[in-house]
């Protein structure tokens, strides 16, 4: 058996949430040899999309600041 159509075996085996993990890693990984890398800006806008598109919710102000709260180990009082 190819190394490809092993890939794509062991592929068709995973759940479809694997699935979407492994492609968004195989994308990386060209994406990352690419020559003609789009903008950052066009690049956030692609990853945005995905997200979208795969019905996960966006996190709102509040929820980031939890989220970097938690990595930093606690909620800092912020000045506004």
């Amino acid at each position: 058996m190819s190394p490809e159509q092993e890939l794509l075996t062991k592929w068709r085996s995973l759940p479809q949430d694997k699935q979407e993990e492994v492609l968004e890693c195989v994308e990386f990984l060209h994406f990352k040899n690419s020559a003609n890398k789009p903008p950052l800006g066009e690049r956030l806008r692609q990853i945005r999309s995905r997200i979208i598109a795969s019905g996960k919710q966006l996190l709102n102000e509040e929820e980031i600041e939890k989220e970097l709260a938690s990595c930093r180990g606690g909620l800092q009082d912020r000045e506004e």
